[in-house]
């Protein structure tokens, strides 16, 4: 059996100020809609120095503590895409946009309310449960499986 597969990491922190969190309106046409910040990891960095980088380029905050909570991950024939779910109430600087998109505080209870990305209800239920902690993608045949674990 191979132990070993191609993988691309990448990042997502939900930035929470009360009952208020920060949000990404991604600009991308292959991946738009409201989501929370984060990118990819650089080779030899760190994922704790990845998430913090990300959050800073894409909203002008500094997060500090952001604490691992989840997993999303998707398996297709050559390689595995993984996305590290971190959460933080720390942060400091001035909140500003970027070329990801245009980012704001948003009441938790209305991102359901938004034009939200793809499985962002999943993705919150990562970051906000205790009792789930990986979003795991699958192919079949042309469609694509997802299951909370």
């Amino acid at each position: 059996m191979d132990r070993t597969e191609k993988v691309e990491l990448t990042n997502m922190c939900i930035v929470r100020d009360g009952s208020r969190v920060l949000v990404l309106n991604r600009r991308d046409p292959n991946w738009s809609g409201v989501t929370f910040p984060g990118g990819h990891v650089e080779k030899g960095e760190s994922f704790t120095d990845a998430v913090i980088r990300e959050v800073k380029e894409e909203t002008g905050l500094t997060i500090s503590c952001p604490r691992l909570c989840g997993i999303k991950d998707w398996c297709g024939e050559y390689s595995r895409y993984v996305v590290l779910l971190y959460q933080t109430e720390k942060f400091s600087g001035m909140l500003k946009g970027s070329e990801e998109g245009d980012v704001w505080w948003e009441e938790l209870e209305n991102l359901p309310n938004l034009p939200i990305v793809d499985d962002m209800a999943d993705t919150l239920r990562l970051l906000l449960e205790e009792d789930v902690g990986e979003l795991y993608h699958w192919p079949e045949g042309e469609i694509w499986i997802k299951e909370l674990k």
